[in-house]
């Protein structure tokens, strides 16, 4: 089969802009409470993109960690993503539901959580993410794979699930949200498209958008 015949047709959901609540954040709850009750898989995957220094765009999968006034992510601080979020903290975030015909867009701008909000989730975490948060110098180019393992055999005798500490080069981001579309599948590519955006007085307006 050609690439260019592959084709689903969608007709599982519809979306009306009448039946959205007010707050994108709150009908985004929604959306991803279905999709964890869907079994959707790796259902807090999220591409998150970034601007390189030259402008152009860097995307890649992160882990959605959590939902409070924005959406919160973890990462080394000084990775890739991490040195360009500090040079140009706006973001655009894309879940895609396969199960659910789903997709969520999120914009927003990022800044970091506070120190002991990263440590309480890092605590959380299993021994052996503690100490790849340790082991891994993210982004930075290694001769192989010996290297991280034996980074991890020493660190693994350096720390213990009492001591370790979690490292200041790893932390939380929060994504301000400033802008949404909630899209949902529909036969003949006449997908539902519902904007929200941000007012200036912190208003959120929504509209129809064409598919």
């Amino acid at each position: 089969m050609k690439i260019s015949d592959i084709r689903i047709d969608y007709s599982l959901k519809s979306l009306d802009l009448n039946d959205v609540l007010p707050s994108p954040i709150e009908q985004f709850k929604i959306w991803l409470n279905e999709a964890i009750q869907a079994k959707v898989l790796e259902v807090n995957a999220m591409n998150l993109a970034t601007v390189k220094e030259d402008g152009r765009p860097n995307s890649r999968i992160v882990l959605l960690k959590g939902v409070d006034s924005g959406l919160v992510f973890f990462t080394n601080y000084s990775s890739t993503k991490g040195i360009e979020l500090e040079k140009n903290p706006y973001v655009s975030v894309t879940f895609f539901w396969a199960e659910l015909e789903r997709q969520v867009r999120i914009m927003g701008k990022v800044s970091k959580i506070k120190g002991e909000e990263s440590d309480e989730y890092f605590f959380s975490r299993p021994f052996s993410s503690q100490i790849g948060a340790w082991v891994s110098p993210q982004s930075e180019a290694i001769e192989d794979r010996e290297f991280l393992e034996k980074r991890d055999v020493a660190l693994r005798e350096k720390f213990d699930p009492d001591t370790i500490k979690r490292p200041m080069h790893w932390g939380g981001f929060r994504i301000d949200v400033s802008e949404v579309e909630f899209w949902q599948g529909r036969p003949s590519r006449l997908h539902d498209r519902i904007l929200y955006t941000q007012t200036a007085n912190g208003h959120w307006e929504k509209k129809r958008l064409a598919p």
